[in-house]
């Protein structure tokens, strides 16, 4: 965790619009949320700033401020989604659901926001540049439970190919689930055998049509 957003920052991300989280503020203010990942700037003009998943999660309350994505551990992303193989989560249950659903609503809008279309059925930029992450969040999002240190569920995990990560799970019928929410969820999947093992796993891309 990072320290909170300061007031100024705070009034500028409650002051968000509720629909679309455009945001109104200073540039040094803005410039400060963009480089804590709370915030995103439109690559199109006029370049206005949007809040990111994570800056949703923080002006619903629903979360303290994860580290900037510039500070954060290898592989951690803006958003804390469990790819699966954590320590449990403090405050597991009703909390966490409502945190990955407000991040996954946060998501959407910024799909909208970010695909040139508007589409929000299929993943936007960020997802394509934080690929686990966003493959967690879906699953998660979907009602898939993550593995923990020692037991059953999906693992999400980077591959060599580009923008293609695998998930595994031991259980067949869990395993087909993930596919289903991930294909609900805008990407592509195909179902592989490991060479050595033949244990089967999923190799995931975002759609890009």
């Amino acid at each position: 965790m990072t320290r909170p957003p300061t007031a100024a920052q705070r009034r500028v991300i409650d002051a968000a619009d509720p629909v679309t989280g455009r945001l109104r503020g200073t540039e040094a203010q803005l410039a400060s949320l963009v480089k804590r990942g709370l915030a995103f700037r439109h690559p199109r003009p006029p370049h206005d700033c949007f809040l990111t998943p994570e800056g949703h999660r923080v002006r619903q309350g629903v979360a303290e401020v994860s580290q900037p994505a510039a500070e954060a551990p290898a592989g951690a992303g803006v958003f804390a989604a469990r790819v699966g193989g954590e320590e449990p989560v403090p405050g597991a249950g009703p909390a966490r659901r409502r945190e990955v659903h407000s991040a996954w609503q946060g998501l959407l809008e910024l799909r909208r926001m970010t695909n040139p279309d508007g589409a929000v059925d299929r993943p936007c930029g960020w997802e394509r540049t934080h690929l686990v992450q966003a493959a967690a969040l879906a699953l998660e999002a979907g009602g898939r439970p993550p593995a923990g240190r020692d037991d059953g569920g999906y693992r999400v995990r980077e591959t060599p190919q580009p923008e293609a990560v695998a998930v595994h799970e031991p259980d067949a019928e869990a395993l087909r689930a993930c596919a289903a929410t991930l294909e609900g969820a805008g990407w592509q999947v195909s179902e592989h055998r490991e060479p050595r093992t033949g244990n089967r796993y999923l190799l995931a891309s975002p759609r890009r049509a």
